[in-house]
């Protein structure tokens, strides 16, 4: 079975270059696409994605008010946060204490170390 990942970011450029990328791999599945926090929510709670892919800064519900919700109501949830900001140790820790395993910078792509370190996420769970 497919592991299945919800891609969350206000930018359709950012969600169409994720999904170009996942869809490469045949061990994954794209079961939704949202563009703000509290859209990602209720996906979540319909869904239940094996992973959800989170930007921190949108509109309505931000990444890290999300992911406190989205772990309260799907524990068994991975998610990894993609940002435009700099991963600085306030940010890891504000992410990792709502459950978020690892912040990816945006800067940088997502490149092959970003879809190993999913794979490893998704593999040990």
């Amino acid at each position: 079975m497919p592991i299945r990942i919800l891609i969350v970011d206000d930018s359709p450029l950012v969600r169409r270059g994720i999904r170009g990328c996942i869809q490469n791999n045949t061990d994954w599945e794209i079961c939704g696409e949202a563009d703000d926090g509290q859209s990602a929510v209720e996906m979540v709670s319909r869904l239940k994605p094996d992973l959800v892919i989170l930007d921190l800064s949108m509109p309505i519900m931000n990444g890290l008010d999300a992911a406190r919700t989205i772990s309260r109501i799907s524990p068994e949830t991975h998610m990894v946060m993609f940002t435009m900001l700099d991963c600085n140790d306030l940010l890891k820790s504000s992410a990792e204490a709502v459950g978020i395993r690892h912040i990816f910078s945006k800067t940088h792509g997502f490149s092959d170390q970003v879809l190993d370190k999913i794979r490893s996420l998704v593999a040990a769970a």
